[in-house]
């Protein structure tokens, strides 16, 4: 047995169950939609310095920021990074989203039988204290690795994204996060970010184009006893009525763009979805006068290397066929990207799966590459990167994962960070 394997099973030794629940449990119970991590990420914040990890603050405003704690190598040795977000998505508040968005199970989190239950054990505390848990084996065992391993805990990856805010309103954007750590140091040789992919090795992910339908009238906002008699939705002077004919055309559209948008590779399958994801208008103060505008919103997933414009102006053609007055405007603009010399790390990955697992790891679903996560930051910045970790089966209609799974993915990264961090660094000009 190599000396790697050797630590690596000494590390894996370290990793005590118990207190890997105790930390979820802990760091899940503190609520953190977003917008609101600085009590979770004081909470970690404090972890890290008491374990030793020397942590750094790294934010653009002083209520919400992102951690990144290192544990240095002794010098010559690959670095590798840990990624995942502190946020969770779900409001404080009743919103017109969710039939109930306050339910414990989106801001608490507890056992039952083999499952710790909640929205941020999945998505995505449970995932970072399987990490942080794993760091605290290879820092217990004593032996100080070639390369750098760096812990991070970001912000803002569920964030909300302005549409039409004043400059300097909007306190939330995806640049607070995973980018605003990048930038400011928060980089390695290699990235792991501990999203669920149901164990799967992941490094493509799709983009996400968001869109502004503006329906305008050419008719008054008539008052309702003087509405003119009803013919057909593109005639009629209120454009919540016409909306239904564009949502019509636009749904149509978006089953052809499913159609023919898919993406293959050894990383995954990308997907490409949309949607219609939000609708404006009228005045609910006022409801006696016609609206002379509507807008809608459309949420439309990507391809890598896919062109915005002419997504838009293709949508802009389909509601132009319609006979409908209406402009297109690209909002939001974050391409998917897919992860170029993650050799090294998915070799890392796949060898600790199958090492901790007994076989090899099974490709991911396609809705698992078909979102937008925080690696197509560092994919994007030329890091090497793959997504990784458990995911629920039970997603969609119960938030859990077994407490299995998470001390697996621990597992699995501490084989991974000496694995990685045990390589000699190739340097600039060796061959």
């Amino acid at each position: 047995m190599s000396g790697a394997a050797q630590l690596a099973d000494d590390v894996v030794a370290r990793i005590d169950r118990d207190e890997l629940i105790r930390l979820v449990l802990d760091i899940c119970n503190i609520d953190s939609p977003v917008g609101h991590e600085a009590a979770v990420a004081e909470r970690l914040y404090g972890w890290l310095r008491d374990e030793g990890f020397a942590p750094r603050r790294i934010g653009l405003l002083p209520d919400r920021y992102n951690l990144l704690a290192s544990l240095p190598g002794s010098g010559g040795g690959e670095s590798l990074l840990f990624n995942g977000h502190m946020d969770t998505y779900a409001p404080r508040e009743p919103d017109l989203v969710h039939l109930d968005a306050t339910r414990d199970e989106l801001h608490k989190a507890w056992i039952e039988d083999d499952l710790l239950v909640g929205d941020g054990v999945v998505n995505d505390k449970g995932p970072i204290a399987a990490f942080l848990i794993a760091a605290k084996a290879v820092r217990g065992a004593g032996v100080r690795l070639p390369g750098d391993l760096l812990l991070s805990a970001v912000i803002a990856e569920t964030a909300h994204e302005p549409y039409d805010d004043a400059p300097g309103a909007v306190r939330d954007a995806k640049e607070l996060g995973a980018r605003f750590l990048a930038t400011h140091g928060g980089i390695a040789d290699h990235v792991l970010v501990a999203e669920g992919t149901g164990f799967g090795l992941v490094w493509v992910e799709a983009g996400k184009f968001w869109f502004k339908v503006t329906l305008r009238g050419s008719q008054p906002a008539f008052y309702t006893p003087y509405v003119p008699a009803r013919s057909n939705e593109t005639a009629s002077p209120n454009m919540i009525v016409a909306a239904a004919k564009a949502i019509g055309a636009l749904e149509r559209w978006a089953a052809r763009y499913e159609a023919s948008h898919t993406y293959t590779c050894a990383g995954g399958t990308v997907e490409a979805r949309a949607q219609i994801g939000a609708i404006r208008s009228g005045d609910p103060t006022r409801p006696f006068l016609s609206p002379q505008i509507c807008q809608l919103f459309l949420d439309v997933r990507s391809l890598p290397g896919q062109d915005a414009l002419a997504t838009r102006d293709e949508i802009a053609d389909v509601l132009r066929n319609e006979d409908l007055d209406a402009t297109v405007e690209l909002y939001v603009f974050r391409p998917g990207y897919e992860a170029q010399n993650v050799g090294t790390l998915v070799a890392a990955v796949r060898e600790s799966h199958r090492t901790v697992f007994g076989s090899d790891p099974q490709p991911a679903p396609a809705a698992t590459c078909s979102m937008w996560r925080d690696s197509n930051v560092f994919a994007e910045l030329g890091i090497p990167v793959i997504n990784y970790g458990p995911r629920s089966a039970t997603h969609a209609y119960r938030r859990a994962l077994t407490i299995e799974s998470l001390y697996q993915a621990a597992c699995v990264y501490a084989r991974t960070a000496v694995a990685i961090c045990s390589r000699e660094k190739r340097r600039e000009g060796n061959h």
